[in-house]
């Protein structure tokens, strides 16, 4: 065992020891001595002990017989995996570290970040000019959603977070045996918290507390501070690699958010929560200015009697005193002689104004005339710091511009006073019915939902260019005349021009329409942006998102660049589309290997469509955490995109979970937002050209036209519907309370209606993971069966070995597969008794046969062999994963035996428990 297992293998002992001591102090002997006897059997079973395997299904269901015993041992294991998790993460920092320093000393750059892709793009022969255009012309923007797969309270995610200070503080090698001791007894005291404190939810969470605690949370504890790092860092790469040249570097990583604006088959994202969650993000970041200008104040105390200062900046100080009453004077002529801080104290004053000017502006109650201290826009703000660094560089300042007020002007450039640009997103149904009852209303046209696609198209286009009002405007009494939801929709459109008028045009810039199928869906939603005044000042996103819908995406935007409405909207947003494709829908609908052929195919084509017409492709990812979902590493998965479909601009989904394990630790985000630009920069370069890209195209559409028909004779069996809430804590999951968004699109009991997420969840849960690769293994055999075995084989291997994106297929695949458990997913088919069997035999047929055949075509003797670390950790966790799978399907039998029986909200909690419990195992959720 090297050093670092030893340091990992220790923390691991000390919380495992810890949590131990918690459990008999707080439980009794008896629960502790049971939960190491299930551990230790579901480790003998994994070891090949048949016999454990045996003594585990005679212990588990006498252990749920006793619902508090069985309570006690599902949060020990849970308990268990949250603190392992901490340990892993804090590993992952100290190797992080420790890397870093290698690069430093050595001056070789780290690799997948931003220094390492400058540099392979100054050896690929790209000129400093070059560069330059590339940076002003780069989109890099992560977007955090609110989709329901982060399953741990605030509260417990809190508790985790001080456990996690003091691991890092014990990391120090200069702690006295005393402040050991202490900071040990304070990790004794938050595991005790962290056992007597539930870990699911009682209700679900309202949007505005998604919008604080999955949005802001993460921006005032780690973006604020980061981001603006992230530019300094390539700041100093570029003086590295191209130290003649002075570069501009705008201000193309940002950020932007879902939450609170996506209205798509959440009844509880308003019009109102949505102005509140504009609201919030611009106190938050006012909040941050604040404390940021009175850290300066502290920090610029330059003299007159010491330095100059610049003419314009002693200028701008006598043009403040007009802003301030003279009783206030005092305060700036006490500072006379630190023009700095006299500055710095009219800013801070006039953030202070600009709040409560927001305030009062927000309300729409007229009180007479505004505060003339306060901003207008952050460019006033901005204006201010300016003249303040202008005369630090001017008068021998320049270590003074450096680091943290640097870091402040970069923060104002890049989250202004909006924060975070708000997307809005509702499906495409809702604004049919929107247009259809506006136009029945105003007697232009009648039945217009049951148009024809081409007369829909000629109808809108019309009414666009109309002068008229097509809404007839507000009425008396603030509202327009229509349904409620018709009211609220074209009040949403006029909140855009409010928002944007007040906090900037990036305060809102993009709304996507959901399940687009046609021209005519982009044209309802540029008629209610023109029947606001926002032609031309709003993004219209169209988002694709089942197999059908990838492949008839470049015919619907060639149609839509072809009309001559929509090219003058395009015109006025500088000839920019962004498109929007959606991972998750997409493998529901065809599954994992067509899924995902579409979707490569499908940016293939419309990079093509827009390179035609002249027109920015900006490509959205709609990826989730799960492999089912498009999930994987971030890097990794930019590099193996089309080499045409990003070249430098990307806007990427950050869900749930993954927010929280990428955000919550600033040096795992730091490393994270490296390798982000590091591919985006990278996917700028030279790429490498296939030769034989049209003959691996031809196979994977075979491959992938086998594999849908495959997993479409799945879950398209009569019985499989009826399997899969059997066999799976579906039911359960839609209790949980982890996102305000309800699970199914309808109250209905089709598949089509539930979404991705549950659907990912449940097959997780039951350590099946469909999702990621069922269909493989046949598309894979009966293509190969189609000829000469071998050759075909060896262009597999070829693909394999030489395109990024098979390579990266595979990769996924694997690990999709690494994690699944046939003998754990058995234990759940044997809950669907009429079905089960039947159903369950194909599943593991074709896992067995994707294994076989997964390791054929990467010539690797076991799933993950290139991941060793993964493998192990896998292999690791199992033992303790086991026993919450074990208990949950016995929980689940006994509920489903008797519903009605005395403890059953004891049991559905318990459920519930072993839900957290696996999903921290698993380090997944959906």
């Amino acid at each position: 065992m090297n050093k670092k297992q030893n340091e990992l293998s220790g923390t691991i002992r000390l919380l495992g020891g810890l949590l131990g001591e918690t459990i008999i102090a707080q439980e009794g002997r008896e629960v502790f001595e049971m939960e190491e006897e299930i551990r230790k059997l579901a480790k003998a079973w994994r070891a090949g002990d048949a016999d454990a395997k045996q003594r585990l299904d005679e212990v588990i269901p006498g252990l749920v017989n006793d619902l508090p015993l069985a309570a006690a041992n599902l949060k020990a294991f849970s308990t268990y995996f949250q603190l392992v998790n901490l340990a892993e993460e804090r590993e992952r920092v100290r190797i992080l570290r420790e890397r870093a320093e290698t690069a430093f000393e050595s001056n070789v750059p780290m690799d997948e970040t931003m220094d390492e892709a400058l540099g392979t793009l100054k050896r690929e022969g790209v000129e400093a000019s070059e560069i330059q255009e590339i940076l002003t012309r780069m989109v890099v923007t992560p977007v955090f959603t609110a989709h329901p797969t982060e399953s741990k309270r605030r509260t417990i995610r809190q508790i985790l977070n001080k456990v996690s200070t003091l691991l890092k503080r014990l990391d120090s090698a200069d702690l006295f045996a005393q402040e050991r001791n202490e900071a040990e007894e304070l990790l004794r005291d938050y595991i005790v918290l962290l056992w007597q404190s539930d870990e699911t939810r009682n209700r679900r969470p309202t949007v505005m507390d998604e919008v604080r605690n999955s949005g802001l949370y993460f921006f005032e504890n780690t973006l604020f501070d980061l981001v603006p790092r992230i530019y300094e860092e390539l700041d100093a790469a570029l003086v590295k690699h191209f130290p003649e040249q002075r570069f501009d570097v705008p201000s193309f990583l940002s950020y932007g958010s879902w939450i609170g604006g996506d209205r798509d088959g959440n009844p509880y994202v308003t019009t109102d929560v949505t102005e509140e969650t504009l609201q919030e993000h611009e106190a938050t970041v006012l909040s941050h200015y604040l404390k940021e200008v009175l850290s300066m104040y502290s920090l610029l105390s330059p003299s007159t009697t010491r330095v100059n200062f610049s003419h314009w900046f002693l200028a701008s100080l006598e043009k403040d005193r007009e802003l301030v009453p003279e009783d206030e004077f005092e305060v700036l002529d006490r500072f006379a002689q630190e023009p700095y801080r006299q500055k710095l104290i009219m800013i801070y004053r006039r953030l202070v104004a600009t709040k409560k000017q927001n305030e009062i502006t927000w309300s729409r109650v007229p009180v007479g005339k505004e505060n003339p201290r306060a901003y207008d826009s952050v460019d006033q703000f901005l204006n201010d710091l300016y003249l303040i660094r202008d005369s630090l560089l001017a008068n021998q300042g320049e270590r003074l511009v450096r680091g943290r007020f640097a870091r402040l002007i970069r923060s104002a450039q890049v989250f202004g006073f909006h924060m975070a640009s708000l997307d809005l997103r509702q499906h495409s149904k809702r604004h049919q019915e929107a247009a259809a009852e506006i136009f029945a209303k105003n007697q232009t046209v009648d039945g217009y939902q049951s148009l024809p696609e081409a007369e829909k198209i000629a109808v809108l286009s019309r009414e666009i260019e109309s002068p008229r009002s097509w809404s007839g405007g507000r009425k008396s009494d603030g509202q327009f005349g229509f349904t409620s939801q018709t009211d609220d929709l074209l009040t949403l459109f006029r909140l855009i021009g409010f928002a944007q008028a007040k906090m900037g045009e990036q305060a809102i810039q993009a709304y996507i329409i959901s399940m687009t199928q046609g021209v005519s869906h982009i044209l309802e939603v540029l008629l209610l942006a023109h029947d606001a005044d926002l032609f031309g000042c709003l993004d219209i996103v169209p988002l694709f998102e089942t197999v059908e819908d990838l492949r008839a995406a470049p015919a619907i935007m060639q149609a839509l660049f072809d009309n001559p409405v929509y090219a003058k909207h395009l015109a006025e947003r500088g000839n920019q589309q962004q498109i929007m494709i959606g991972y998750s829908d997409s493998n529901k609908d065809g599954g994992y290997l067509r899924a995902n052929w579409m979707l490569f195919t499908a940016q293939r084509q419309l990079a093509e469509v827009c390179q035609r017409n002249g027109i920015v492709l900006t490509l959205f990812h709609g990826r989730g955490g799960s492999i089912g979902r498009g999930g994987g590493p971030a890097n990794r998965a930019i590099l193996a995109q089309p080499p045409e479909s990003v070249r430098g601009r990307i806007r990427i989904t950050e869900q749930g979970e993954v927010v929280s394990s990428r955000y919550s630790e600033p040096e795992i985000a730091h490393r994270h937002l490296q390798q982000l630009v590091h591919a985006v920069l990278c996917s700028t370069g030279t790429r490498p050209v296939f030769d034989k890209i049209e003959r691996w195209s031809e196979i994977m559409d075979e491959l992938s036209s086998i594999a849908y028909r495959k997993y479409r004779s799945l879950v398209e069996r009569e019985d499989f519907l009826e399997y899969f809430h059997a066999a799976s804590p579906i039911d359960q999951i839609g209790q949980l309370n982890i996102g305000s968004r309800p699970s199914r699109r309808a109250a209905t009991e089709t598949l089509d209606d539930l979404r991705a997420i549950p659907w990912v969840f449940a097959w997780t849960q039951t350590r099946t993971d469909i999702p990621s690769w069922f269909g493989v293994g046949t598309g894979f055999q009966d293509w190969l069966a189609e000829g000469d075995y071998d050759s075909k084989l060896a262009e597999l291997r070829e693909m394999n070995q030489r395109w990024p994106f098979f390579r990266t297929l595979m990769s996924n695949v694997q690990l999709g597969m690494g994690r699944a458990d046939m003998a754990i997913s058995a234990l759940y088919a044997s809950l669907s008794e009429e079905h089960g069997e039947a159903v369950f035999e194909d599943i593991k047929a074709e896992f067995d046969l994707s294994k076989k055949l997964v390791l054929e075509v990467t010539e690797l003797d076991e799933l993950l062999h290139c991941e060793p670390w993964l493998q192990h950790s896998i292999k690791v966790r199992n033992p303790y994963v086991d026993p919450l799978n074990y208990i949950q399907v016995e929980l689940l039998k006994k509920l489903r035996s008797d519903p009605e029986v005395l403890d059953s909200d004891a049991i559905r909690h318990e459920i519930l428990q072993s839900v957290n419990g696996i999903a921290a195992g698993l380090q997944s959720v959906g």
